[in-house]
């Protein structure tokens, strides 16, 4: 897979190396709760992230060209990955971004790129995205990018944490992207 790049990032597969500075943003209890998942406890379980859910292709750590550093996370899942996709030729995006970098435009940045990436490289008609109804930064990123509302689902159940919550579910389809 080549690397994507925008002004300020690198979009790059995630590596063993990356374990540490994944650590230090997955340890927050600011991150991960609003993706569905626990924060990590130490750089091993960082790595087995890396090794077993981080490691599909159209995955990408999102690099800082300034540092060489991860900061978060990007990805267009697909088949069984999806939550919310139900052909192949749509994806479901979803990312994070360590929160000492929330509110820079950086989310909004490498989301543009990889959505160009799909209905350009990998010839989606459609791109799925959702958020928890109180995270409103992700709403606001998805807004941001083109997505339209689609619907909330009420009492969705956690299957990593367990927790409950209503979850907006947006939409964006090549054509509404070509016209934007």
């Amino acid at each position: 897979m080549n690397n994507l790049e925008t002004e300020r990032l690198v979009l790059r597969n995630w590596q063993d190396g990356d374990a540490e500075d994944l650590f230090l943003a997955a340890k927050n209890p600011n991150v991960g709760p609003m993706c569905g998942w626990d924060p990590h406890k130490d750089a091993t379980e960082s790595l087995f992230t890396i090794r077993n859910i981080l490691n599909s292709e159209n995955c990408f750590a999102l690099v800082l060209k300034e540092t060489g550093k991860p900061v978060g996370s990007i990805e267009l899942m697909t088949g069984e990955k999806s939550r919310l996709s139900s052909s192949d030729s749509e994806a479901e995006l979803g990312y994070w971004l360590a929160e000492e970098y929330w509110g820079r435009g950086l989310m909004p940045e490498a989301a543009d790129r990889i959505i160009e990436y799909g209905f350009s490289e990998l010839s989606l008609s459609k791109i799925w995205c959702a958020a928890r109804s109180y995270n409103s930064k992700s709403l606001r990123v998805q807004e941001k990018c083109g997505f339209s509302y689609v619907r909330t689902d009420k009492g969705v159940t956690s299957g990593r944490t367990g927790d409950v919550y209503d979850r907006i579910v947006n939409c964006l389809t090549k054509e509404q992207w070509q016209a934007l």
